[in-house]
């Protein structure tokens, strides 16, 4: 297995890592939206949305490989009412329709409103 480690996504905000690379496929970490830069997070579901999505970006490039390869996601919302408006985002980031499901749960880390995990092929 290989490390996946950038600073261009943020850091684990626990006891895991960014990701790990095996057998061909890059397994990345949940991403909510925590701007890596400067540790602030942006209000409101679009502008998460689209944080976490840059997030994943970063992650997969780091990976070595690119969004066309993202074959599986897993997102989380904390409201199913902020589905159609994480989707409108989400679609202009996942251009190949990568098999995905989505689900509500309670609360997130940092109480934000989404984030976004990850399989991609290399």
């Amino acid at each position: 297995m290989k490390l996946i480690s950038t600073d261009k996504a943020p850091a684990a905000i626990g006891p895991y890592s960014q990701g790990y690379i095996t057998g061909g496929l890059a397994f990345l970490s949940g991403q909510i939206p925590v701007n890596p830069a400067d540790g602030t997070v942006p209000e409101g579901i679009e502008a998460q949305t689209e944080q976490s999505c840059r997030n994943v970006e970063a992650l997969v490039a780091a990976a070595g490989s690119d969004m066309a390869h993202v074959v599986k996601t897993t997102c989380f919302l904390a409201d199913m009412a902020d589905f159609a408006a994480f989707n409108a985002v989400y679609e202009r980031h996942f251009l190949s329709k990568p098999a995905r499901s989505c689900v509500a749960v309670k609360t997130l880390p940092k109480g934000v409103l989404c984030e976004i995990e990850s399989i991609v092929e290399l």
